[in-house]
């Protein structure tokens, strides 16, 4: 009886030392996250309740004032219409465009090495650089994109300041940033593929479409899914291109939820708006996290 209580206390000691031990080495973290994280999280959703300026110290209860306005307001579907514009675009020729590229890399092509830093260069520019050179490409007077199609007779659409075209431009220059990343990740998924799949299925008669059916999508899919995750929640913070080329206009046709949260909070101080708009944002980028996690994970397969 004495050693087996013995042998309880030692396992009892030990488990705390463990304990002990995970809570040392997760504390810092969890320490920075309380602090710079929740705590942010928990003041903006308590902010969404007040009408403050950001100058003043005093901050007014106004209850749910803030937030019956803004969502019975039609400002805010519209704005949200454009962010889901904007979402699936983008995201959706990401993924295409980068695709088609990280399968023609993948051939072995002349320059392959120099054409992947090419292709993968746009990641890294500065976003406010990348829509300046672009604005001057869809300038609606003297674009080299309008110069270019004069040469052929073909007139050019007004872009940036056509509220039908304003969205597709920024569309275009967000995908032409992006395309490249994606292009190298998924490169990386298609080396990783065995050839041994490949030769089995033109073996079995297997036309290209139909290795690229049953081999390619089936190989890339983890590959797919991570980049579904992160390019959608990336395009949900999609700000500097927007800023520089269309400033959310004309009207409201380029604002999304991140680009007004930026107008309530530090354009026009009204730091209660702009708190709803925040957390807004945060529910709606919570929960398609969740349902991706949820449901397409669930068609992945990893091999």
């Amino acid at each position: 009886m004495l050693a087996a209580d013995r042998t309880r206390t030692a396992r009892s000691t030990r488990e705390w030392r463990e304990w002990l031990t995970f809570a040392a080495f997760i504390a810092p973290n969890l320490i920075l996250l309380s602090i710079f994280a929740y705590w942010p999280l928990i003041q903006n959703f308590t902010l969404s309740f007040t009408e403050w300026d950001m100058i003043s110290p005093d901050k007014r209860f106004v209850g749910l004032d803030n937030w019956i306005a803004i969502l019975s307001s039609a400002r805010f579907w519209n704005i949200t219409l454009n962010t889901a514009t904007f979402m699936v675009g983008s995201v959706g020729l990401t993924l295409v465009v980068g695709l088609a590229l990280a399968l023609l890399l993948n051939q072995p092509l002349r320059f392959r090495n120099g054409a992947r830093t090419v292709i993968f260069t746009p990641t890294v520019l500065s976003g406010a650089a990348v829509a300046i050179v672009w604005y001057f490409i869809f300038d609606p007077n003297w674009g080299v994109l309008k110069t270019f199609l004069g040469v052929f007779g073909l007139p050019s659409p007004r872009w940036v300041v056509d509220i039908h075209w304003a969205m597709p431009a920024v569309i275009i220059v967000y995908v032409w940033k992006t395309a490249g990343y994606a292009a190298v990740i998924f490169l990386a998924g298609l080396q990783g593929i065995p050839r041994e799949l490949y030769e089995a299925a033109r073996v079995d008669g297997a036309n290209a479409w139909d290795r690229f059916r049953a081999v390619t999508i089936p190989g890339l899919a983890p590959i797919t899914f991570f980049l579904l995750v992160t390019s959608i929640l990336l395009s949900f913070q999609a700000f500097d291109i927007i800023n520089v080329m269309t400033g959310g206009g004309p009207v409201i046709a380029t604002t999304t939820l991140l680009y007004e949260y930026y107008n309530q909070g530090f354009v026009g101080f009204h730091a209660g708006s702009a708190a709803v708009y925040a957390i807004t944002l945060f529910v709606l980028m919570l929960v398609l996290t969740i349902a991706q996690l949820r449901y397409v994970e669930r068609r992945v397969t990893y091999g």
